[in-house]
């Protein structure tokens, strides 16, 4: 028979082989997420600014997180296919995307009816980055400043066009906002992203187009469009000699800003996981690095401050989209 000093030795040797046990399942169970690759869906096709800025921002998650961030394109309707998608994903942490003030700001004023609803079907996680545009046009046409596009769209109402990356892109919205300031008409040619709506600028198909910078650098810098503004209130330094095209038109000011942005109800622990995660990622300064090469700016903002940024900025573009008259049905 055994002694009663074994019996307690044997009860306390248990209890403490369950408490080692316990242990690391409580920090497993915390550090858990990620635990196998994450989905990153990028709404816009590969090649143009979102995608290159995408894979530079998910190749830093997926250091940081230790697991794979993989980039999946899937383009449409100016982002909304690949953002319905992410709305329709499990919430769940493992589907995630790139959100923004094209699906999440512009969208929700410039169609008459979306798949989704604006904020309702998202988790907004934080800001990514802010990126202003620039116009370009085509060699061929006649006008070497902003002053003399105006002449020009004023001379021959209708005659000229500029593309964009799809209806309600910033890109589309930049063309826009350029037509009630400057009080001229021009056609708008949307496409699927920016890479074939570039393509289709150098092919002479289209007149000119309000770019992402990183988007238009390399034609610029190869001799094959011409520049004559950027869509921030001041000229940014990677194109210095570029005006902003506020110094002819005051108070023209549009930039392109994007979201790590979930499906609805995403769980509030893997939210503050996200947001631990991009707030190590986006003030890292190798990234500012290299979205500072791209003319981008790497912003970190908490969940709800992105969310009431989201909401301010649809707040002050919806009046612009009335007054543009650019209503989709």
């Amino acid at each position: 028979m055994k002694s009663a000093k074994s019996r307690v030795s044997r009860r306390a040797v248990l209890a403490g082989l369950g408490g080692a046990l316990a242990a690391p399942a409580v920090v497993s169970a915390q550090g858990a997420y990620p635990n196998k690759t994450v989905r990153y869906i990028n709404p816009f096709p590969a090649g143009g600014a979102t995608d290159t800025l995408s894979r530079i921002f998910c190749a830093k998650m997926s250091e940081l997180s230790g697991q794979q961030w993989v980039v999946e394109n899937k383009g449409g309707s100016g982002g909304n296919v690949g953002v319905d998608a992410l709305a329709q994903s499990p919430a769940d942490g493992y589907t995630l995307g790139l959100g923004g003030i094209a699906s999440h700001a512009i969208a929700p004023s410039l169609y008459a009816k979306l798949p989704f609803k604006v904020p309702d079907d998202f988790t907004f996680v934080s800001t990514i980055w802010q990126l202003p545009n620039m116009l370009v046009v085509n060699l061929d046409l006649p006008a070497k400043s902003v002053a003399e596009l105006i002449a020009l769209l004023k001379a021959n109402p209708g005659k000229y066009s500029y593309a964009s990356a799809g209806n309600g892109t910033t890109l589309h919205l930049s063309g826009e906002l350029f037509k009630v300031m400057a009080k001229v008409d021009m056609m708008h040619v949307p496409y699927r992203g920016a890479a074939p709506a570039m393509q289709d600028l150098l092919a002479g198909q289209v007149n000119m187009i309000f770019d992402n910078i990183p988007g238009a650098l390399a034609q610029l810098r190869a001799g094959k469009v011409r520049a004559l503004g950027v869509t921030s209130k001041e000229r940014t330094p990677v194109v210095p000699d570029v005006p902003a095209i506020s110094e002819t038109l005051p108070g023209f000011d549009i930039n392109s800003w994007t979201t790590l942005t979930g499906p609805a109800k995403l769980p509030p622990d893997i939210v503050a996981r996200l947001s631990e995660l991009s707030k190590k990622a986006l003030e890292s300064e190798d990234i500012k690095a290299k979205f500072i090469d791209l003319a981008a700016t790497a912003i970190w903002r908490s969940p709800a401050d992105t969310l009431a940024y989201r909401n301010s900025e649809e707040a002050r573009l919806a009046p612009i989209i009335k007054a543009s008259g650019a209503r989709v049905d």
